[in-house]
């Protein structure tokens, strides 16, 4: 079964190039770290002690629930928005997440590396270069670790 891409073109990705976002429902407590669940995946969730980890963490959750159901042959649920979460159980919703926070996480799954031909200014290319080797990774890595981090993914 394929990956991710034929999930997005059967599903129609709601995000800015035809990606997977989910709706995560966070949570925070005076006395507790962040917390996020995903309606559309019943029983995935995640938490961090800071916002941004919470937000890696939940994206790393998402992925491994996603790639799991793939796994066993199962397809992902298309995803939800706000008002269709919120309708399922209003009361539910008012009592319990009425003070949450909407977060959109973009589903990525491991899918196989994909080699690509791009054009890009030769000055840009070379201070890529040197900043990927002082990092100590490979132009590719910090290309897509780039990508990750404009997407609001922290890599790791």
């Amino acid at each position: 079964m394929a990956r991710s891409a034929a999930y997005t073109s059967k599903l129609g990705g709601n995000g800015p190039h035809g990606d997977l976002y989910y709706i995560g429902v966070v949570s925070k407590d005076p006395d507790s770290d962040y917390s996020v669940h995903f309606p559309d995946f019943p029983g995935c969730f995640s938490a961090g002690t800071t916002f941004e980890e919470m937000m890696s963490m939940g994206q790393e959750a998402i992925s491994l629930h996603a790639e799991s159901m793939v796994q066993d042959g199962e397809l992902l649920p298309p995803p939800s928005d706000y008002e269709t979460i919120k309708a399922q159980d209003p009361a539910e919703w008012d009592e319990f997440y009425k003070d949450s926070q909407i977060v959109r996480i973009p589903l990525v799954l491991r899918d196989p590396v994909k080699r690509v031909n791009i054009s890009i200014r030769e000055g840009l290319l070379d201070a890529i270069d040197i900043h990927a080797k002082e990092a100590g990774m490979t132009r590719s890595a910090y290309l897509a670790k780039g990508a990750l981090s404009l997407m609001g993914v922290a890599s790791r």
